[in-house]
């Protein structure tokens, strides 16, 4: 490319950043307005709580009587508008800890039903088939059923109701799209499903995955009638901060029975060293309000930049946000790939390195990851991934200021302009 293509190139980004930023503005201001209700409500749990210092303490061992971690638990539960809470660090991603909350719930012969479609690949093993000796949920007795969604995204009650029989025990949620071209579910659009499923069956456990959800509206699943949530703590109440683990909150004697499956019965929550993990738990969960409104207006910005050059987005810019994640949709394979390594160049950490398609564990097709992070899967940090499948869609999610993301979305919008992708 000659250098005369670059200056034009800055010109259309000059451009097209102003038009953006423009239009988006009325977004912003309730997007900062979400932001600092959710921080509000931060401060007077910790506030509460009377989160001090001494709360910051590493333990050892056994980790018996860690003031630290119980406080944490019971600040996690009142932001989440549950009755109870466990944030660990010892829970290796999300799907580790839904599993926990899903094997503490279920026992053989009982049934869980996916009210919202295929759940996102990577719990597809937790899920199993009969006799897989994995130890799944399907190899201990456990029968699983998914309820398609309807063609405009939404549920298909009729279906729901079909499926529902008396071993009917959890009706599961995803809030968040995974690899689908679809909306995420908003909190109003979950109270409206929880309701209906506490009619359908009155006795059976409403239990949400709240990955990529948190904070990105002023109420959380829990605070609406679901029973049982769980996230990771690499993802939005993180803050970026904390190094690895994840929580479960909801009922209390939901989130007790999922600790025993996180450590053993009559174990449960009552031990765990924290390891000296305990202040950027603390620290990341204070920072999650603001970092996760940067994250979104990010993609909000995305979204906006995208349309005007005439990609297919979801949501749109001007769509109500209930996750961190845009999709954006690509004609074939090639600028997918470009996209996706474009936003590992612009990574501060390992930006030197090109994703490549690869065949991941608990993924069924190639999928193709920029995730230039300081913490590793850290997807509050700026990263994208897609499948390497029709339609080539990639799904952009994080990024721990909104200026990172709109440097990102320029390398991007570079890379496809040299490569010809852009006229």
């Amino acid at each position: 490319m000659q250098a005369s293509d670059f200056s034009d190139f800055e010109q259309q980004w000059e451009q097209w950043e102003e038009a953006a930023e423009e239009r988006i503005h009325s977004v912003f201001r309730r997007l900062d307005r979400i932001a600092e209700n959710n921080q509000w409500k931060v401060i007077r749990a910790f506030q509460k709580h009377r989160v001090s210092d001494y709360h910051f303490a590493a333990s050892t061992g056994y980790g018996y009587n860690d003031s630290g971690r119980e406080t944490l638990d019971l600040v996690y539960a009142d932001v989440f508008g549950a009755e109870a809470a466990i944030v660990r660090p010892h829970f290796a991603s999300g799907t580790h800890t839904i599993s926990a909350a899903l094997f503490g719930c279920l026992r053989p012969g009982d049934e869980l039903l996916f009210v919202t479609g295929r759940p996102y690949d990577t719990l597809h093993k937790v899920i199993g088939k009969p006799g897989d000796g994995l130890g799944s949920l399907a190899d201990w007795g456990v029968t699983t059923k998914i309820v398609p969604l309807l063609p405009d995204g939404g549920v298909d009650w009729e279906g729901v109701a079909d499926a529902t029989s008396e071993q009917t025990k959890v009706f599961a949620i995803q809030r968040s799209r995974g690899y689908d071209w679809r909306p995420s579910f908003t909190i109003g659009q979950i109270a409206e499903m929880a309701s209906r499923l506490k009619q359908l069956k009155p006795d059976a456990i409403v239990f949400a995955d709240n990955c990529y959800g948190e904070f990105t509206e002023e109420k959380e699943p829990t605070d609406v009638g679901v029973d049982l949530i769980a996230g990771s703590l690499i993802k939005n109440p993180g803050g970026g901060l904390a190094a690895s683990g994840g929580y479960i909150a909801g009922r209390k004697r939901l989130v007790e029975l999922a600790a025993y499956r996180m450590t053993a019965p009559g174990i449960g929550g009552e031990v765990g060293a924290m390891l000296g993990t305990t202040r950027s738990i603390y620290q990341g969960l204070f920072l999650a309000p603001l970092l996760v409104g940067q994250a979104v207006k990010g993609s909000v910005f995305a979204a906006a930049v995208f349309e005007k050059l005439a990609f297919d987005t979801h949501p749109r810019w001007n769509d109500p946000r209930t996750d961190l994640i845009q999709a954006i949709r690509f004609a074939q394979e090639e600028p997918l790939i470009h996209f996706v390594q474009a936003i590992q160049k612009a990574a501060a950490v390992d930006a030197h390195v090109v994703p490549e398609p690869w065949a991941m564990p608990g993924y069924e097709h190639p999928v193709i990851m920029a995730a230039g992070t300081f913490v590793q899967g850290g997807s509050l940090e700026l990263s994208a991934d897609a499948p390497v499948r029709e339609p080539y869609i990639a799904y952009m999610q994080g990024g721990l200021t909104y200026a990172h993301v709109k440097f990102a979305v320029k390398l991007a919008l570079k890379e496809l302009w040299a490569r010809g992708f852009l006229s």
